[in-house]
């Protein structure tokens, strides 16, 4: 039997399998829609700019429930903390952790990526970018910023409010 014919075989059964699979997945998905809109830290977490439901359905699967001590442990948590890679007596420069959960550190990088239509965090990265800091270490560093804040309202209970000096400037 030839690739061709093998193909020929295969992909159907592969297009009825994924068919048949769309509804379960598409029920699945609202459902998750259902439980993060009934979640407490929804209206919370959507305060702040640019964090939309699916952002914050991320945020709340792998953040709540879990305990961290500061800002930094979260940060390290979800691998935004800078990391100083050493051997010996050569220490290195801090570098972007490459631990961490990545699924919490996609949806803080997206999201301050997002962020960059709000003034506020458009002068945060463009501070970053004056620092020297590279084309893909600003937005880390606006996620790292964004992860303090994300820490200080969940610890707080508190909804998200720009800096009264940023917002006149």
């Amino acid at each position: 039997m030839s690739g061709t014919d093998a193909a020929g075989l295969v992909l159907p059964q592969l297009a009825t399998s994924l068919a048949q699979n769309r509804p379960s997945r598409d029920e699945v998905l609202i459902r998750i829609e259902e439980l993060v809109e009934a979640h407490p830290c929804l209206t919370l977490l959507t305060s702040v700019p640019a964090a939309g439901v699916r952002t914050t359905a991320k945020i709340l699967t792998e953040v709540v429930g879990k305990d961290f001590e500061s800002a930094g442990h979260l940060a390290s948590y979800a691998g935004l903390a800078p990391v100083t890679w050493q051997s010996g007596s050569s220490v290195g420069r801090d570098h972007s952790a490459r631990r961490g959960n990545n699924v919490l550190k996609r949806a803080l990088y997206l999201s301050a990526f997002a962020a960059l239509k709000d003034p506020l965090s458009k002068a945060y990265h463009n501070k970053k970018r004056a620092e020297r800091k590279k084309h893909n270490q600003a937005p880390i560093a606006l996620a790292r910023s964004r992860c303090n804040v994300l820490y200080a309202m969940l610890r707080d209970g508190a909804y998200f409010h720009a800096p009264e000096a940023a917002t006149a400037a």
